[in-house]
This record gives structure tokens, C-alpha cells and sequence, in this order.
């Protein structure tokens, strides 16, 4: 009513740093991206607690709240892989364009890459299931994989394909001559490794 009749509005004050209430849903955000970057630049077991909360900018002891520690932590990133996964992980789609988008995704993310390489080298990986090669099984009976190929080596090889660029840039410059990071050897890696899938149908 008095702001109808022109009475002035009192000014509001900033809410002090103690009186902000705390949002969830934001700092469940911000600690698995502070997770993921830690994880990728340390790996699963260089990478601290403290350090995570501390580039998050909230306690460390939200990482038990929200998570249930650190453990936890790498479980949630590998739920937020399986749902981004699901949306360009098409089995209709031919075998050299489905390892293509996932040599979108890495180059989009190299984080997840980088984790991988991390765990791997240290023996790190929490939860460590056989991977479900029943897709690889199925693309052998279409012919798209040759009856002599072990689906499990073309997985493995698949993998590689996709991971080497980003785990070995060093690589990529000594080999290609060329800027790991760069469009024009993105494209010309994109297109060998077109080349090398269809290869396997041979």
C-alpha cells in the first residue's frame, strides 16, 4: 500500500556472508566440478578432500553430506558420465560414428580422459565392473567387426583411440607434428580414426 502512494522505499541491505541461506542443489555443483577438475589434474587418490572444497568454496564438510565423502564423490561423477552418455550413445548408429562422438565428447571434456589415465596408472578406480560387451558382440554377428577380432581388443583398441590424444598431447606432437588441441588436427585425428574403425570390419 505505501509503495502505491509514493512512499520511498527503504534501500535493502546486502545479506551478510553468515545470513545467506545455504543452496544445496549449488553446492552439489560446485564440488563435482571442483571434483572433476582435481581428480583430472591428480588423479582419484593425489587428489585431497580439502583441496576439492577448497575450489569449490564451501567446507569439506559438505563432501560427507552431500556425498558421503570422497568415494562417493568419484560414484556421482560416474552417474553424471552414464546420464551425459546416454544422450549420443546411439547403438543404431555405425560403429566408426559411435567412437567418433565419444571423440567429440572427450575433446569437449578432456577431464573425463585425463581420470581415466590417472586411475589406471595408480590402481585407483573404486569401482572397477567388467565392462558389458554385449553391443561389440552384436556388431560382430552384423559383420561390422571381423569373426577373428576378440570384441573385448576391438573395445580396448576403441578406447585407445579415443583416449590417446588427450592422455599423450606429447605424443601427438612428436608423431603428427601438430597441436593436440587444434581444429585442423582434431579433424585429420577424427578422420584416421574413422579409417582405423572401419578397418575392423575387414
Amino acid at each position: 500500500m505505501n509503495e502505491m502512494q509514493g512512499t520511498p522505499k527503504k534501500p535493502r541491505r546486502a545479506p551478510a556472508p553468515d545470513e545467506r541461506k545455504l543452496d544445496p542443489e549449488r553446492s552439489r555443483r560446485l564440488l563435482l566440478e571442483a571434483a572433476m577438475d582435481e581428480f583430472a589434474e591428480k588423479g582419484y587418490a593425489g587428489a585431497r578432500v580439502q583441496d576439492i572444497a577448497d575450489r569449490a568454496g564451501v567446507n569439506k564438510q559438505l563432501i560427507n553430506y552431500h556425498f558421503g565423502g570422497k568415494e562417493g564423490l568419484y560414484e556421482e561423477l560416474g552417474r553424471q558420465w552414464l546420464r551425459r552418455e546416454a544422450e549420443f550413445n546411439d547403438p543404431a548408429l555405425p560403429l566408426d560414428e559411435l567412437v567418433l562422438r565419444y571423440l567429440e565428447a572427450a575433446f569437449a571434456d578432456p577431464r573425463g580422459t585425463r581420470l581415466n589415465a590417472w586411475c589406471g596408472l595408480a590402481g585407483a578406480v573404486p569401482d572397477d565392473a567388467p565392462e558389458d560387451l554385449s553391443d561389440l558382440r552384436r556388431r560382430q554377428i552384423d559383420g561390422e567387426i571381423a569373426e577373428d577380432i576378440d570384441p573385448a581388443m576391438a573395445m580396448l583398441l576403441c578406447v585407445s583411440l579415443v583416449s590417446a590424444p588427450l592422455a599423450m598431447p606429447h605424443a601427438v606432437r612428436r608423431f603428427f607434428g601438430a597441436d593436440p588441441e587444434s581444429p585442423e588436427f582434431r579433424e585429420h585425428y577424427a578422420e584416421q580414426v574413422r579409417r582405423i574403425v572401419r578397418r575392423l570390419a575387414a
